[in-house]
C-alpha cells in the first residue's frame, strides 16, 4: 500500500464509521447495551484510525486542489468548510460521551450524545462525500 492508497483507505474509515454510529445508535433505541457499547467503541476505533491515515498522508502529500468548477466547486467549498470545522470538536465530544458511559454517568452520557451523535455521523459521511468529490468525480490532473 502506498501512500496514495490512503485516501480510498480514510474514505472507508469514514464510512465504516458512520454505519457503526448508526448501528450504535440502533441498538441503543431497542435498549440493546452491550451491542451499542460495541459499535460505538468500533465507531471510535475507525474515526481513530482515519485520523492518524489522514494526518500521514497530508503530513507526505500536502494539500490537493480541487478541479471542480462553476456551483459544484461552491457546493465542494460549503462543505469541506462545515465537514472541517465540526470535524475539530469530535474528538473531544466522543472523549466526553466516552469517559461518561464508563463512568456509569448516563444521564450526563446521553445529554452530551445528543449533540455528539449527528455531528459525529455528518463529519463521517461528509468525509466520504469529500473523498468521492475531490478524487473520483473531479480528480486534479
Amino acid at each position: 500500500m502506498s501512500v496514495h492508497d490512503l485516501p480510498l483507505l480514510n474514505a472507508i474509515l469514514n464510512g465504516s464509521s458512520a454505519l457503526c454510529l448508526l448501528a450504535g445508535f440502533y441498538f441503543i433505541r431497542i435498549h440493546e447495551i452491550r451491542k451499542h457499547r460495541g459499535c460505538m467503541i468500533a465507531a471510535l476505533a475507525c474515526s481513530t484510525l482515519f485520523l492518524t491515515s489522514y494526518l500521514v498522508y497530508h503530513a507526505q502529500v500536502g494539500s490537493i486542489r480541487f478541479a471542480g468548477e462553476g456551483a459544484v466547486r461552491v457546493v465542494y467549498f460549503t462543505i469541506l468548510v462545515s465537514h472541517t470545522l465540526l470535524a475539530a470538536t469530535v474528538p473531544p465530544l466522543a472523549i466526553i460521551t466516552l469517559r461518561r458511559a464508563l463512568r456509569a454517568r448516563f444521564d450526563r452520557h446521553r445529554m452530551i450524545a445528543r449533540w455528539a451523535l449527528p455531528v459525529w455521523l455528518y463529519v463521517s459521511v461528509t468525509g466520504v462525500v469529500i473523498y468521492l468529490m475531490l478524487y473520483r468525480l473531479y480528480p486534479s490532473v
